[in-house]
């Protein structure tokens, strides 16, 4: 039902308001909505923000987007994880009404002293009314300017004063500021109120490495003669130290289960394998144990214990793959058969993705025993939360029900708020936004095919504003099945303006090892498939030997990560706005953080050529005016440069594929 005011289209609004829009600590989100009334008279309109205590945060004023637009927006930020609620009220703004009524008549000499008499009234209204500015309970404050409206309401009555002075005296500054704080509301209409829910920051920003344990340590006979040896967790510890130092928060490891040897694959996805090869982590399940076990090649799961605590002395977190699927020997074949669909012939199905087939997995059919799989889900999760895991990545989330992916997160979430979960969906927009509402923290995006400055801006539009209150965006630049044709055709140029991009556009990002070598051989032509894919067998990389040879990109990616630690603005996601260049091939960018924190990107989007293009920069997003000259500093690059609106830049793939500017005053 229609208020007194009109209060409209309040967003974010997730699902209809059946589930939370999203955010962390520190983070500033807007707050719409559509406001107006009948006549002439002045509407305004605030957000309230309600901690999970329950307690109001106070006075967020909404200002209108732009001119007849009737939309009003505020941002405001939450300062602790939690399920909030915020709501809008708008409301009748007498005040308003009567500077603009005022502004008229005055010069026009009409009814002058009931103009005045009129502003005086409101003015002892506003002196009378209460603060909107919050007070901590035992920290009361006065806040300066009743006396000032009061003095001003008795000024405004002198009729031996000018019209135009009197009317100067309710027009100064500190009057304006007095009234901000204490405003006069009429016919306040409330929103009902929507869901927030505030998780811990991890959930927004970080950086990822994922790498195979099995592969740190393996050695491998180049002949062939003996069987290969898997690398373990106490191995793939070792390799924790020089993750760490290249700046990542989370180490994603995927599945570290038995894997089964039925239909198992071989080298390059062989249906042939032969005697050693150790098939794929993600065909799950032998008589060893199912999801819950770890491989034997790897350890014990003291030993994952071990590899868990490692990880967190140095920094980080350890992110597992949930993987609900089941290799044809994992023991829920036998035990719970009906949880898997059966061809005509009594056979189950397995995995197909056209024209990709999956003989080696079975998927899961949730329509036979959904509250028996919501059950055993549940309970694996909790397993591997009892050993220390608190982020999951979760494979293929898609191909289950969404239904099934609501009851499973708002389990563990009721008591585990801080397990995060990561979905790895390349799929249909609609699919993918669903998880998102439901209650998934992080996607997979459509990042590592965006590579045109048309598509990236268009699709960081929709990332950072459309969609920002329920999905936010993980940039890996490759994963172990998506190697794209910009890399495979790029050369080291390609690898650092990927990188450098999802570093900065995102506020989290990711890689999978090997990038930092340029590794770049597809496993046939137009293949995005590796070559000699570490998915189907062991892959030892001897890192030293790159780095010795300056072959690493791990001083690049550590540079990147120290960039994102210390400068807030790349932790954000809404706060990103580009700006225009006259080259096709030159795409530019800032962001800028509530503090005034402020990051300039210009990045060479060809890895085969030198660009040249002149940057028209928007100087307003910058919280600068368009006249101003100010000094800027290359934080990949080196150099100092002063800068305008209007700049020139030269940038060669092979030298200096980017610019990341900071801005000094």
């Amino acid at each position: 039902m229609i208020g007194r005011i009109p209060l409209l289209d309040v967003q974010p609004r997730v699902l209809d308001g059946a589930r939370p829009a999203k955010a962390v600590p520190g983070e500033s989100f807007p707050v719409s909505a559509t406001v107006f009334r009948e006549g002439h008279d002045a509407v305004a309109a605030n957000v309230v923000l309600t901690d999970p205590d329950g307690l109001t945060d106070g006075w967020h004023r909404m200002r209108e987007v732009a001119p007849g637009t009737d939309r009003y927006e505020a941002w405001v930020r939450a300062d602790r994880p939690g399920e909030w609620t915020f709501h809008v009220e708008a409301w009748d703004d007498p005040v308003a009404t009567w500077y603009h009524v005022a502004r008229a008549k005055v010069p026009a000499g009409q009814d002058i002293e009931v103009v005045f008499a009129d502003g005086a009234a409101l003015l002892e209204r506003a002196a009378a009314t209460e603060t909107v500015i919050p007070v901590t309970p035992g920290h009361e404050v006065e806040y300066p300017g009743k006396e000032l409206l009061q003095e001003t309401a008795e000024r405004l009555l002198d009729e031996s004063a000018s019209p135009e002075a009197r009317l100067a005296l309710a027009e100064r500054f500190e009057v304006h500021e007095a009234l901000s704080v204490r405003p006069v509301r009429e016919h306040v209409t409330r929103s009902e109120p929507l869901p927030l829910r505030v998780d811990r920051e991890r959930a927004l920003y970080g950086s990822w490495y994922e790498f195979f344990p099995r592969s740190e340590g393996a050695r491998v006979d180049p002949l062939g003669r003996n069987a290969p040896i898997s690398g373990t967790f106490r191995t793939a510890a070792e390799r924790l130290p020089a993750i760490a130092a290249m700046g990542f928060d989370v180490v994603y490891l995927p599945p570290i289960h038995p894997i089964g040897t039925s239909f198992r694959k071989g080298a390059n996805n062989s249906l042939t394998p032969g005697e050693h090869d150790p098939g794929s982590p993600w065909a799950i399940g032998s008589p060893e144990g199912g999801h819950d076990a770890v491989h034997p090649d790897l350890g014990t799961i003291k030993d994952f214990d071990d590899f868990v605590a490692r990880a967190a002395d140095l920094g980080m977190e350890v992110a597992l793959d949930f993987a609900l699927q089941c290799s044809p020997d994992h023991p829920w074949v036998e035990k719970h058969p009906e949880w898997f669909r059966h061809r005509s012939d009594g056979t189950i199905a397995y995995a197909e993705n056209p024209p990709k087939k999956y003989q080696d997995i079975y998927p899961i059919y949730f329509d036979a025993d959904l509250p028996g799989l919501l059950d055993e889900c549940e309970r694996l999760l909790r397993h591997w939360m009892g050993h220390g895991v608190r982020i999951f990545r979760v494979d293929n989330p898609h191909t289950k029900p969404v239904a099934f992916w609501e009851v499973l997160l708002d389990r563990i979430h009721r008591t585990d708020p801080d397990v995060l979960f990561l979905a790895e969906a390349f799929t249909r927009p609609a699919m993918m936004h669903a998880l998102a509402a439901v209650g998934f923290h992080q996607s997979y995006t459509y990042f590592t095919w965006r590579n045109g400055k048309d598509e990236l801006e268009q699709y960081l539009r929709e990332l950072s504003a459309d969609t920002a209150s329920f999905l936010r965006p993980n940039f890996f630049v490759n994963t172990p099945d998506i190697l794209h044709a910009y890399l495979q055709h790029g050369g080291r140029p390609a690898f650092e303006i990927r990188a450098i991009l999802a570093a900065s556009l995102a506020p989290t990002w990711g890689v999978y090892s090997g990038y930092e070598l340029c590794e770049n051989l597809p496993a046939a032509p137009g293949s995005e498939e590796y070559l000699d894919s570490e998915k189907y067998q062991l892959r030892p990389r001897d890192w030293a030997a790159a780095e010795a040879e300056g072959r690493s990109l791990a001083p690049l990616l550590t540079r990147l990560n120290t960039l994102r630690r210390n400068h807030r603005s790349l932790q954000g996601l809404r706060n990103l706005h580009f700006h225009h260049t006259d080259n096709d091939a030159v795409l530019c960018y800032s962001k800028r953080d509530q503090d005034g924190d402020t990051v300039i990107l210009v990045v060479n989007l060809d890895p085969h050529s030198t660009r040249e293009a002149t940057v028209h920069l928007d100087l307003p997003a910058l919280g600068l005016g368009w006249t101003d000259r100010f000094v800027v500093h290359d934080e990949l690059g080196g150099g100092t440069f002063h800068w305008g609106r209007d700049n020139y830049i030269r940038l060669d793939p092979h030298e200096n594929p980017a610019h990341l500017l900071t801005l000094r005053r």
